[in-house]
C-alpha cells in the first residue's frame, strides 16, 4: 500500500474524464495534518491553552508520511484494508447508474463503462489518500480530546487552517460529542486560527 498524489475527484462520462476541483485529493492536506500531530506531541501535560508555532516547516515525501501515520494512527492498517472494498462498491455504483440510463446510446454506454474501468486505479488511490487523511484527522481529535486542551492557536498557512476546519464534524460525532468554534486573528501581521473546544460538563451522579 502506497500514498501518492493523484489529483481531484474524477468525473467520468461517455465523452471522457474531467476532474472536480471542489473535491481535491486528500493527499494535499496530509503533510499539514502530520505536522499538526507532531506539534501536538510537544504539548506539555495539563496545558489547557496551546500555541502551536510550527517554525520548522517540513515537506515529507509519501513514504515518510506513511511511516508517520503508522506512528500516530493506531488502526492505520485496518483503515487501509477497506480501500479495495470501498473502491469496488464505488465502481459498482457508477456502473449501475450508467446501465440504468435511458437517454444515451449503446455506444455511449459502452464508452462510459470503459472509462469507468480505465479509472479504477485512480479511484483506488484517491480513496486510499482519503482514508489516510481521515485517519490523521481522527488522530488529531483523539489527541485533543484526551489531552484536556481547551484551545489551540495555530498558523493558518500551509493548509493548517483547512485541516483544522475539517475537524469540526469529527468533534460533533465524537462519543461523547462536543462543540468547537474556530476564529481567525492576526499576530505580527500573520493570520492565525484559534480552535476552542466547548467540552461537556461531567454529569453529577
Amino acid at each position: 500500500m502506497k500514498l501518492k498524489y493523484v489529483g481531484a475527484k474524477p468525473v467520468v462520462s461517455g465523452r471522457g474524464v474531467e476532474f472536480d476541483e471542489s473535491h481535491p485529493d486528500s493527499y494535499t492536506f496530509l503533510n499539514a495534518a502530520v505536522e499538526l500531530l507532531e506539534a501536538l506531541e510537544g504539548v506539555k501535560e495539563n496545558e489547557t491553552e496551546v500555541m502551536l508555532e510550527i517554525s520548522d516547516e517540513k515537506t515529507y515525501n509519501a513514504a515518510t508520511l506513511l511511516e508517520l501515520l503508522k506512528k500516530f494512527c493506531t488502526n492505520i492498517e485496518q483503515v487501509f484494508a477497506t480501500r479495495e472494498e470501498e473502491t469496488g462498491k464505488l465502481i459498482d455504483t457508477y456502473i449501475s447508474q450508467v446501465k440504468e440510463k435511458t437517454n444515451i446510446t449503446e455506444d455511449e454506454r459502452k464508452a462510459w463503462l470503459g472509462n469507468i474501468s480505465i479509472m479504477r486505479d485512480y479511484y483506488l488511490q484517491y480513496i486510499t489518500n482519503e482514508n489516510a487523511y481521515k485517519c490523521a484527522l481522527n488522530a488529531i481529535v483523539e489527541k485533543l480530546y484526551h489531552s484536556g486542551i481547551q484551545s489551540v492557536t495555530f498558523p493558518m498557512g500551509r493548509n493548517y487552517g483547512l485541516v483544522v476546519s475539517h475537524l469540526t464534524p469529527l468533534f460533533t460525532s465524537h462519543v461523547p460529542p462536543y462543540d468547537v468554534t474556530m476564529s481567525i486573528e492576526e499576530r505580527n501581521g500573520f493570520p492565525y486560527g484559534k480552535l476552542e473546544m466547548n467540552r461537556p460538563k461531567p454529569l453529577n451522579i
